[in-house]
């Protein structure tokens, strides 16, 4: 029995530059974080008593004897990649639910990927873990997703992530060095909200990735790249979280500019409601629709903040996570 744990991602600046339709002609860097919620995946060994040789337990169940059957697209690819043909059962059991603006879709499968190393006793480092998931993901599935949701999850930490110019491998990762206090500050200040509303992030993103290409979105990515920029040097200063919180905002008005969908009436009132109840800024995470939104509010306003925005279903309580995808079980 393999077992592996692998975070979220929590994107912060920059988001949207990190398509690889946007990156292969221009650079930019990006600030993201890994959550301490995570994806698990259990993997062992089928004995031959069944006539299935390959079970897979998500949302469903799939019991199958050819690779090729699967259904579910990021197992059936995996497996491909690694050549592992059957004799197999994959199991996943996520803390936060799927299609919420969290990176779900990349870590189950940076972490199917990292147990999958481990059954054939192969080491694999982050950076080559990430690269992998990314190849999975646009060169096999052909997701129009970017590239930090892999990294992320292959890395942990808060990165500052540098992307172009060049091909979907053109990237290289740097940690943001903050000072202990500063991070327990920052990551006290952050609130997550879920609305209740789960959605196919794919297809928020084929229309950013279709905009970027018609040449529609170039003005307002490089408003974020720029902005990242700041919020980069912001972070580095340790600039006080009011600051930080009117680039969140920022980032936020351009973001719900760059295709229709990403953001709709309820999401502009719930944000704009969260101004209203004491946060310093904030944005709906992921690439729009629905899911979890982000928050930064003054620790001694956050009990207050809860009771005004009584349209969030659930609280999620917010810490960092410093190590990536690991095994904690062999």
């Amino acid at each position: 029995m393999i077992i592996t744990k692998t975070p979220y991602r929590l994107s912060l600046f920059g988001g949207g530059t990190d398509y690889p339709a946007w990156f292969q002609n221009n650079s930019s860097r990006i600030v993201s974080a890994a959550m301490a919620h995570y994806c698990y995946v259990h993997l062992k060994r089928l004995p031959p008593f069944f006539d299935h040789s390959i079970r897979i337990s998500y949302s469903k169940v799939e019991s199958v004897s050819n690779v090729n059957d699967i259904e579910h697209p990021s197992i059936k690819a995996c497996l491909q990649h690694m050549k592992v043909n059957g004799n197999i059962s994959i199991g996943h059991d996520g803390e936060l639910p799927a299609r919420s603006g969290i990176g779900s879709s990349s870590s189950f499968t940076v972490g199917l990927l990292k147990s999958l190393y481990e059954l054939k006793k192969q080491n694999v480092t982050p950076y080559e873990l990430a690269q992998q998931a990314i190849y999975v993901e646009q060169g096999i599935i052909g997701e129009n997703v970017g590239v930090q949701d892999q990294i992320m999850a292959a890395h942990g930490g808060i990165q500052i992530i540098k992307m172009g110019p060049g091909n979907r491998y053109a990237w290289s990762t740097e940690p943001l060095r903050l000072s202990d206090a500063y991070r327990n500050e920052f990551e006290s200040h952050i609130m997550l909200g879920f609305s209740g509303i789960s959605r196919i992030a794919e297809i928020q993103a084929k229309k950013k990735v279709d905009n970027i290409k018609a040449g529609i979105n170039h003005k307002l990515l490089e408003e974020t790249a720029k902005l990242a920029e700041e919020a980069i040097d912001s972070l580095a200063k340790e600039t006080d979280m009011s600051i930080i919180g009117k680039l969140l905002d920022d980032g936020w008005r351009i973001k719900r500019e760059l295709a229709d969908g990403v953001t709709d009436l309820w999401i502009d009132d719930i944000y704009n409601a969260s101004l209203k109840a004491g946060a310093f800024g904030g944005k709906l995470m992921g690439a729009g629709g629905g899911g979890f939104f982000m928050f930064l509010v003054p620790l001694e306003k956050q009990e207050e903040f809860k009771k005004k925005m009584n349209s969030i279903k659930v609280w999620v309580p917010f810490k960092f996570d410093m190590y990536g995808s690991q095994t904690i079980f062999k």
